[in-house]
C-alpha cells in the first residue's frame, strides 16, 4: 500500500512539475497545480521513510532519504518564498525539488531495484 502511493504520487508530481515547468508563471492554473504538486512531492518523500530497500547509512535510512529530507526543505522554501513575494528564490527551490525527485526517478531505475525490475526484468 505505502509503496503503490509512494509511486502514484511520485508520478503525479513528475507530470504536474513538467507541466509547471513549462507553462506560464503566475496564473490560476499555475497555483492550482502547484498546490497539487507540493502535496504530491510532500507525500513522495514522506512516504520515503517508510520504505527501506536501500542500504543503510544511518540506522535505517539509506542515502536516498537525505534526499527525502532535501525535498521537504525545498519544498516548505518554496512556498515560503511564494508567500512573501520572492519568486527568484521559490522558483530556485521549486526547481530544486523537482530535480531532486528526477534524479531519485533515475536512481529508481538502477540495477537490482524495484522499478528495474518491473520494467526490464530480473537482474
Amino acid at each position: 500500500m505505502l509503496l503503490t502511493l509512494h509511486i502514484s504520487a511520485a508520478i503525479w508530481a513528475l507530470i504536474t512539475g513538467t507541466i509547471q515547468l513549462t507553462t506560464r508563471k503566475g496564473t490560476v492554473q499555475h497555483k492550482f497545480i502547484g498546490h497539487s504538486w507540493m502535496l504530491a512531492m510532500v507525500i513522495v518523500a514522506v512516504s520515503s521513510f517508510g520504505i527501506r530497500e536501500f542500504t543503510p547509512v544511518i540506522g535505517p535510512f539509506g542515502i536516498i532519504h537525505l534526499l527525502s529530507i532535501w525535498v521537504l526543505i525545498c519544498v516548505a522554501a518554496s512556498i515560503y518564498f511564494a508567500r512573501v513575494g520572492n519568486i527568484k528564490r521559490h522558483k530556485g527551490f521549486a526547481k530544486g525539488a523537482f530535480f531532486g525527485l528526477v534524479g531519485a526517478g533515475i536512481g529508481a531505475l538502477a540495477p537490482g531495484r524495484l522499478i528495474h525490475k518491473w520494467l526490464f526484468g530480473l537482474f
